[in-house]
């Protein structure tokens, strides 16, 4: 039996490595997606006040802050019973377009169109940013960079700071808009949308008219006919903010649509002693291991698992894209992975466009941003991260400490699929035991599509890159293992 790990793993959040099984032929048997660090969040939580966690969650990760620091604010508002008024919420809204436009922007750029823009046979050095610029030019690089600047500055006119915002309260907001702020952000929003276009265009360009990235996209070993699940509005229309979690099943039909205070009835976690990550899946299905399926309860979030469990988006440029998307790749739903760079986008004119209404709101610039809060209980906040559901889940004692807490990110809800993509693929690519860089690049690209950020599904603070490599007898024993 011989082993090949791929360590540490590149372009993506957080740390992890591949550890994929040969037999003697030199096909691939299994291959593992192991995350070697432990979070310890939910422990250190236990004890604080309560309005506290707001500003300490959004640590979890420096990618992922205003997603955790409006999960938690959301998981405040329920806590203490108390709705929010509504010029606060269009103005969580408003800064959360915001992050979704940098957010999304960074990945499309920095982490997923190397692979697609340069190749993913290229030699690693070139398989990168500056390998994009090269390809695509300074003029567009600079417009990237501006655009993801836009985003964070939004955001940071609201939070205080781009990375880790403290303006969400308990029933509100801490902080409004004056208009000359408006006309700021309409400005950057306007040509948000525009940015927005323009990167589908090259993705048009590069990714759809080449017919071999196409097959690729299609083929067998980045497909996954799985449950999908996203948070939708009234009308069952994408919405990142606010909503009811919609799954459907692999065919696409309504499975189950609920609220916050709801989510325990519908998920399930479970843990495997080859990761540090939980494993969660649909209760009503049930386990049934790593394999899809209508049988099976694992489930999909993110940029596709928000496109499959809806029913369009509610704005009229990514409505037309979504509704290009299943046309051109055969029908709702999609079940191939590297789609989710295309919905990526998709959701990346959404947001430009919904920044954009929102800052033309009359009610944007009001000064009523707080109720009174009630008295403290528990509490359930869901958001949708750029990633996908995100859930804080908080039980208050009677002096509003936290007693209790319990956070589902997207990459846990992603994380059996995630395991499954990378195997798949390995056994699809890997045959006779050859292997070259573009091969092992190409398994990455499986994990790297759903955008993982396992700094926030299992935090680890160590200063440094963890490394390690494990070697196994032909009979699967281990005889040695070297750390840093």
């Amino acid at each position: 039996m011989k082993t090949i790990t791929i360590d540490p793993i590149t372009r993506l959040e957080g740390h992890g490595k591949i550890s994929i099984f040969l037999n003697e032929d030199g096909n691939v048997e299994n291959a593992y997606f192991q995350v070697p660090e432990l979070r310890g969040f939910e422990r250190f939580c236990e004890g604080r006040r309560a309005e506290d966690l707001p500003i300490i969650t959004p640590r979890i990760c420096g990618v992922c802050p205003v997603a955790h620091h409006f999960a938690s604010t959301k998981a405040l508002d329920a806590a203490f019973n108390v709705e929010p008024p509504p010029a606060a919420k269009k103005l969580r809204e408003l800064m959360y377009s915001g992050y979704y436009v940098y957010d999304h922007t960074l990945h499309f750029y920095f982490l997923g169109a190397p692979d697609f823009v340069v190749g993913p046979d290229a030699p690693p050095a070139e398989r990168n940013i500056l390998g994009v610029i090269r390809k695509v030019g300074l003029d567009i690089a600079k417009e990237v960079i501006k655009h993801r600047a836009y985003g964070q500055k939004i955001t940071a006119m609201f939070g205080g700071k781009a990375t880790h915002p403290n303006c969400g309260l308990p029933g509100g907001i801490s902080k409004g808009l004056t208009e000359e702020e408006r006309q700021e952000i309409e400005e950057m929003a306007e040509s948000s949308v525009e940015f927005a276009k323009f990167s589908l265009k090259i993705f048009d360009d590069v990714v759809l008219k080449n017919k071999k990235y196409v097959d690729i996209i299609l083929s067998a070993p980045y497909t996954l006919k799985t449950y999908y699940m996203g948070t939708v509005d009234q009308n069952n229309k994408v919405n990142f903010y606010d909503g009811k979690v919609r799954v459907v099943d692999p065919q696409g039909k309504e499975f189950v649509k609920f609220g916050p205070s709801e989510y325990l009835d519908v998920i399930e976690e479970r843990v495997e002693d080859w990761t540090y990550t939980k494993l969660t899946y649909l209760k009503k299905v049930g386990w049934k291991g790593l394999v899809d399926g209508p049988a099976s309860g694992v489930y999909r979030v993110g940029p596709l698992g928000r496109l499959n469990a809806s029913e369009g988006m509610a704005t009229p440029l990514a409505q037309q894209e979504y509704e290009r998307m299943y046309e051109t790749l055969g029908g709702k739903p999609v079940h191939s992975t590297l789609a989710f760079h295309w919905a990526r986008l998709i959701e990346l004119l959404y947001a430009a466009e919904r920044c954009l209404e929102l800052s033309r709101d009359e009610e944007i610039t009001s000064k009523d941003l707080r109720n009174e809060v009630g008295n403290p209980r528990e509490g359930v906040g869901i958001i949708e991260a750029a990633r996908g559901t995100l859930i804080h889940h908080y039980q208050l004692d009677e002096d509003a400490l936290i007693k209790k807490v319990n956070l589902i990110v997207a990459t846990t809800n992603n994380s059996s699929a995630i395991c499954m993509s990378i195997r798949d693929a390995a056994k699809g690519l890997i045959h006779g035991g050859e292997v070259s860089q573009g091969i092992l690049n190409m398994v990455e690209m499986a994990f790297r599509a759903y955008d993982p950020c396992w700094a926030c599904a299992t935090h680890f603070a160590i200063g440094q890159m963890p490394l390690e490599v494990k070697i196994y007898s032909h009979n699967k024993k281990l005889l040695k293992t070297l750390k840093r």
